[in-house]
């Protein structure tokens, strides 16, 4: 998918010297990747401490049913 982008052109520069990255299409492509995952790590770490945990349950007992 073709997408036109105003993007700051120091910062492009900056990413594509820290990124070793050869192109910027790939310096953008790998920023994205990291940003979606940095979010999906800070939603995994939001649900810590939301889950009842029962400490009467048995895994063991579990795996022979």
């Amino acid at each position: 998918m073709a997408t036109n982008l105003s993007i700051d052109p120091d910062l492009l520069d900056k990413a594509l010297d820290l990124s070793d990255e050869k192109t910027k299409k790939a310096t953008v492509n790998k920023a994205l990747r990291e940003f979606i995952a940095r979010r999906e790590q800070e939603r995994v770490l939001d649900l810590f401490g939301e889950f009842d945990w029962d400490d009467e349950f048995d895994y063991k007992q579990e795996r022979t049913r």
